[in-house]
């Protein structure tokens, strides 16, 4: 898959395409079926499948102070957007002059113009330009005189209404891992490199892999059974992802405990799968009380894996 960042880095031979546009926060069943309707089009039309997306995203640029937890890092959608079968992104930045442009302009210069889009596919519920002024309706007018074609995204529900990122960040917020995977179609990951932390882990004797998060963290607190890949075959553990609350921690960080492993693993890109959500994050009196709690984890979390074993290592999960 090739990925463009920003449209002054558009060529020629980027166009025409077929395309879609959105945030694809999580890459979830509903975003996989979008593609998965996308690469019919990109077949007949026998043109390329591109994906059109943002950076930021838009309501972290106007709001950052009340946008959501993210589901995927950049990298990692990158990598499910590819899986799903886009062989193009392009990504826009989200800043002033992208919220100020109007619409008419986004639909000529990006879509038309530089791109030379010949289907395109859109949420009914999709806004652009300034002041949010373009929807559907003035892509459909613009259609027919621009020479492209439109259609709705579709919808994918399930017992519990419509797949979206909104319900995936509400059922991990509530410890649901099991309703999340079902939205996504796969077991919730995160993915970075890790970074060196305070050590504190180690001097309880816990040490632990700490993942930061650079962006808006995951939607999520509390202590999970894991799986982490990226090491050869998975490796079993425990992980707390929160702010550390006994040592009145401020940053928001994932630490993962693996079981039976000695080594170094400063600077390695590690993927962590989370299995079961144990408790809720919680402030003890005292390290001591700390240490103790954390070994009551561990033990549950082995019991995790007595019962019911570790995972393949397969296709499905985010490879580094």
């Amino acid at each position: 898959m090739e990925f463009v960042r920003g449209s002054h880095n558009l060529r020629p031979r980027h166009r025409p395409c077929v395309a879609t546009i959105g945030n694809f926060d999580g890459v979830h069943r509903g975003h996989q079926a979008v593609l998965s309707a996308l690469g019919e089009a990109a077949a007949r039309h026998r043109l390329p499948a591109t994906v059109i997306t943002f950076e930021p995203h838009p309501r972290e640029f106007f709001a950052p102070e009340r946008a959501p937890g993210r589901l995927t890092r950049l990298r990692d959608k990158l990598r499910l957007l590819a899986r799903a079968g886009a062989e193009r992104v392009l990504c826009l930045r989200f800043d002033q002059r992208l919220a100020a442009q109007p619409a008419e302009a986004f639909i000529r210069e990006l879509l038309v113009e530089a791109l030379g889009v010949r289907y395109l596919m859109v949420g009914d519920d999709f806004r652009f330009g300034r002041g949010r002024q373009g929807d559907f309706n003035l892509l459909a007018q613009a259609a027919g005189e621009l020479g492209y074609e439109l259609e709705r995204m579709p919808t994918v529900r399930d017992e519990g209404g419509r797949v979206s990122s909104t319900r995936v960040r509400e059922a991990l917020a509530a410890g649901d891992l099991g309703t999340a995977a079902s939205l996504l179609g796969r077991r919730y990951q995160v993915s970075g490199r890790v970074a060196r932390g305070e050590a504190l882990g180690r001097e309880l004797g816990w040490p632990t892999a700490n993942l930061r998060f650079g962006g808006r963290p995951p939607p999520m607190r509390g202590i999970y059974t894991v799986a982490v890949h990226g090491l050869g075959a998975p490796r079993p553990g425990v992980a707390s992802l929160g702010v550390r609350p006994t040592v009145n921690g401020r940053e928001t960080l994932l630490e993962t405990h693996l079981f039976d492993f000695s080594g170094d693993l400063y600077g390695r890109h590690l993927v962590v799968e989370f299995l079961a959500h144990q408790r809720e994050e919680l402030r003890f009196d005292d390290l001591e009380a700390l240490r103790t709690q954390i070994a009551r984890d561990a033990e549950q979390a082995r019991d995790w894996f007595r019962c019911h074993g570790l995972p393949e290592d397969n296709d499905r999960r985010m490879t580094p």
